[in-house]
């Protein structure tokens, strides 16, 4: 196999998870005015019911289709039957959970428009095929189609969404770009697969690993999705869910950037793992850790100070309580980047999903025991404290677990650098905060004053993982 550059499938691969996000990101501010909270709560709410039904369709589909082709990147026989084999039993396992929510939705007596629009969600899975080319470690095609139909999106929402009565055409918009740009993606498939006799075929037979792989799958929609649902039912308002989504969708964003580096380190892995280099295997996954401290690190402290300038701006009157949100949801960013690189990248194409799945389980466990409690006293607050507490234990037990192969303290020494220079910049950042009123200009100066300090910081320190990318890039430039 021609090895494909990490480096640069970490570039596609965050333009992919970033353009994935960025509608919902440049639209907030206008659709936070136009849907207004409530708006934005019934969205919300609606979309955390169809999830639990996408869960289904996808079920371990995509997890264990991009792991399975990973392995067989060389051999177009094997490939083609990995592929057909996976999609048959997606399509089937698809098929059955859009009937079953079509009946759902048409007893829904709230909101039924909304639902019923959304099974375009559910369409736009059955024809899903991102996994294959992940698994073949080529970003280019999916972040390109993706571009496009993102593009797409945002105009459309800008022309056609303009007050709280175009709801609808909001759900539909989203639907239905999301489910062409995954039927266009089928375009490409004839340069890498080949028919496949159906004799050939057995698309049940790995069932059960399919579905080994679902249980941690619906374990993390516990604590990603039933937050929502948990906040409307107990709060029974669509404003809390409001303003925990808005704060989502930032911290999301930023996240995207280190969690990136897992959807292009899995295939990696899975092809090490197979050829038995453990060595290598293991100097990835430090090499992970320190990506997740080098970005986690700023991002999550950067947040927390501009928090109050930011919001107010971006988001218009009366979402003031995203503030606070947003700062306890920040910390999402270094919990789960800890807990991707050992769960996602390192677990999952090793093989040991079902220490994958038992970690998983106990956070979802706790996060819906702390929701039950503190949502019921804090709301919105309540359901951010206690996702962010249920990261933080996944990535506690996971290093705890892999502690022979990966060492937490090595994982820890990753990190000093960074932890030091956060500090500096938070000190420094503390006074410029205070001076500075919300405004756009503000929160960009905040924003470079931040980075600047911190690079300064790992400049004086010497740190080897800036110094190294920064030769890399100047390279590439004197070259070009």
């Amino acid at each position: 196999m021609a090895k494909k550059s990490i480096k640069l499938n970490y570039i596609f691969n965050v333009a992919y998870q970033i353009l994935t996000l960025i509608t919902p990101l440049i639209t907030a501010p206008y659709l936070s005015r136009v849907l207004q909270p409530d708006g934005v709560g019934r969205v919300s709410f609606v979309e955390s019911i169809v999830s639990y039904f996408s869960l289904v369709a996808i079920m371990g589909i995509s997890t264990y289709g991009q792991r399975e082709i990973s392995y067989v990147q060389d051999d177009i026989e094997k490939r083609s039957k990995v592929f057909w084999n996976t999609k048959i039993l997606g399509f089937c396992i698809s098929g059955i959970t859009i009937f079953v929510y079509l009946v759902f939705a048409l007893f829904q007596k709230g909101n039924t428009s909304i639902y019923l629009i959304l099974t375009l969600n559910l369409v736009s899975n059955f024809f899903d095929i991102t996994w294959f080319f992940q698994g073949m470690e080529d970003f280019v095609k999916t972040v390109t189609r993706n571009a496009i139909f993102k593009i797409i999106q945002i105009i459309y929402i800008f022309s056609f969404v303009k007050s709280k009565e175009d709801i609808l055409l909001y759900v539909l918009g989203v639907g239905l770009f999301a489910t062409l740009s995954n039927i266009s993606l089928w375009a490409y498939l004839t340069k890498y697969i080949k028919r496949v006799p159906l004799s050939g075929l057995q698309p049940f037979k790995n069932f059960k690993v399919v579905w080994s792989l679902f249980i941690p799958t619906v374990a993390i929609q516990i604590y990603t999705v039933l937050d929502k649902t948990m906040i409307g039912l107990i709060t029974d308002s669509s404003y809390e869910n409001g303003y925990y989504e808005q704060a989502l969708k930032i911290s999301k964003m930023l996240l995207a950037l280190v969690t990136a580096l897992g959807t292009v380190m899995v295939p990696r892995i899975g092809y090490l793992f197979e050829k038995g280099s453990k060595e290598d295997i293991q100097r990835y996954m430090y090499r992970g850790y320190r990506f997740v401290w080098f970005l986690g690190i700023p991002m999550c402290l950067g947040i927390i100070m501009s928090a109050g300038n930011f919001v107010p701006w971006f988001f218009g009157e009366g979402y003031d309580k995203v503030v606070p949100l947003l700062q306890i949801l920040s910390l999402l960013i270094l919990a789960i980047g800890i807990n991707n690189v050992t769960g996602i990248q390192y677990l999952i194409p090793t093989k040991k999903q079902n220490i994958f799945t038992m970690t998983v389980i106990i956070g979802a466990i706790t996060n819906f025991c702390l929701n039950m409690i503190l949502i019921y006293f804090f709301k919105s607050i309540g359901a951010a404290i206690a996702s962010v507490t249920a990261e933080t234990v996944i990535a506690v037990v996971q290093l705890i677990i892999v502690r022979k192969e990966l060492s937490p303290l090595h994982v820890l020494k990753e990190g000093i650098h960074y932890f030091i220079a956060g500090i500096i910049m938070v000190c420094v950042l503390i006074p410029i905060t205070k001076l500075l009123t919300p405004s756009v200009f503000h929160s960009i100066v905040i924003a470079l004053s931040g980075a600047l300090v911190y690079f300064l910081v790992l400049l004086i320190e010497k740190d080897e993982f800036l110094i190294l990318n920064i030769k890399m890039i100047g390279n590439k430039l004197i070259k070009w």
